[in-house]
């Protein structure tokens, strides 16, 4: 799917937009805007390990849900449509650990549909090696 999804946005319109809420608490930052994917980063450090000094699981699963969330909303806007969308379920398979640097979470559509959208979200460490592959569908409702 090379076709634009998302309408004209820059990841500083993004990161601006993330103000007050979990994305800066945790410092994800959304560093590029494609036709048909969105990529935002994550640090690894204290707001982000588990006491074992790894990559917290659930702040992988927050980095996913918040780029696939985001990428919900955009495309119902480049739709020109006015709906909500919410979480519906979200899953996620750790691959690796980490304890340092940044991770990079990849969402690209696997099905946009009226009522859901399914992304897929890949996690990856600064060395392009897979940390986290998780999947996200979204409900698509009525405002």
């Amino acid at each position: 799917m090379n076709e634009k999804i998302f309408p004209d946005v820059t990841p500083e319109q993004l990161n601006q937009f993330s103000k007050g809420c979990m994305l800066e608490f945790l410092e994800i930052e959304f560093t590029e805007v494609g036709n048909h994917y969105l990529i935002a980063r994550m640090p690894v450090n204290s707001k982000t390990k588990q006491p074992f000094g790894l990559l917290h699981g659930g702040a992988s699963v927050v980095l996913a849900e918040s780029i696939g969330s985001t990428a919900s909303g955009l495309a119902v806007t480049h739709q020109g449509l006015t709906k909500k969308c919410v979480g519906l379920e979200i899953n996620a398979n750790h691959l690796r650990s980490e304890t340092q640097g940044f991770v990079y979470g990849k969402c690209t559509p696997i099905h946009l549909g009226r009522t859901t959208h399914v992304w897929d979200i890949q996690i990856s460490n600064e060395n392009g090696k897979l940390v986290c592959v998780s999947r996200l569908t979204m409900a698509i409702l009525d405002m």
